[in-house]
């Protein structure tokens, strides 16, 4: 589902107009954003929860050229999905 699929369900299941509904999903993304850059943790329940993780500068090697390299520090949004979506998505694969 894209971002554009998303408000147009919203739109229908909720009876906003289309721009009305693009403002709500805009909002709602901009917010869970800056809580991840501000390093707060969401989560919605029944669904899963959004935080951010903290990885350590590494020497990592050039595939190509076997050539040592260092990655950086890097702080990476992570996604861990709750049980009742995992169940739901598990249910509905069998």
């Amino acid at each position: 589902m894209t971002k554009s699929q998303l408000i147009d369900a919203v739109a229908a299941s909720s009876g906003l107009t289309r721009k009305n509904a693009e403002e709500v999903v805009t909002t709602i993304f901009a917010s869970m954003s800056n809580a991840l850059i501000r390093g707060d943790r969401i989560e919605i329940r029944g669904f899963g929860s959004f935080k951010t993780k903290h990885y350590a500068p590494y020497l990592g090697r050039n595939p190509k050229t076997g050539e040592p390299i260092e990655v950086a520090a890097k702080i990476l949004p992570v996604f861990k999905v709750g049980r009742e979506l995992r169940d739901r998505v598990l249910k509905g694969k069998q």
